[in-house]
């Protein structure tokens, strides 16, 4: 399930599924616990673990996603497998005069096949890019092509990714 990226952006008016409005019961706590765990446990299994029906259970997870508390399923793929054995984080600040199309460019970067995540930060920079490419020439190029080349970007840096940990919650 693909999850819709505009509540996080900036300069989006309102937060549609605003996580933060959202109760959380004991049970809920319970699904998101396993699922984080392992988003292919199957429902009947998470129904026994959360002490609900089977039906509920469904029902449950479908009103977590809705809500936007649960944003997708998917599969971690490691980009080594895809042919792209290097990884970077690429810090990315914006001219003051293209503050009003932020959210622009989060959406023209997430996109982009080479990049894995864009998070809009705090701090001197405004964007941090995860990507994965092929190797520094696709890099190089990446740098140069998507963002030196665009007007409304006025600095980089890029940080080479020597290992990504990813923490494995409740194990």
């Amino acid at each position: 399930m693909a999850a819709d990226n505009s509540a996080s952006r900036p300069n989006t008016p309102g937060r549609p599924n605003d996580v933060r409005q959202t109760r959380l019961d004991e049970t809920d706590h319970v699904l998101l616990a396993q699922l984080t765990r392992d988003a292919r446990t199957p429902n009947n299994a998470l129904a026994q673990m959360a002490g609900i029906a089977p039906s509920t259970c469904l029902a449950r997870v479908r009103s977590l996603v809705e809500r936007g508390v649960i944003r997708g399923f998917h599969a971690d793929v490691d980009p080594a497998a895809l042919g792209r054995d290097l990884e970077a984080m690429i810090s990315v600040r914006l001219r003051a005069d293209a503050r009003p199309h932020m959210a622009q460019f989060a959406d023209r970067m997430s996109v982009v096949p080479e990049v894995l995540d864009v998070y809009f930060i705090a701090g001197a920079d405004d964007y941090l890019l995860h990507v994965a490419m092929r190797d520094t020439a696709a890099l190089r190029d990446f740098v140069l092509d998507h963002l030196s080349a665009r007007p409304e970007v006025a600095a980089t840096e890029t940080i080479l990714v020597f290992e990504h940990i990813r923490p494995r919650p409740g194990t």
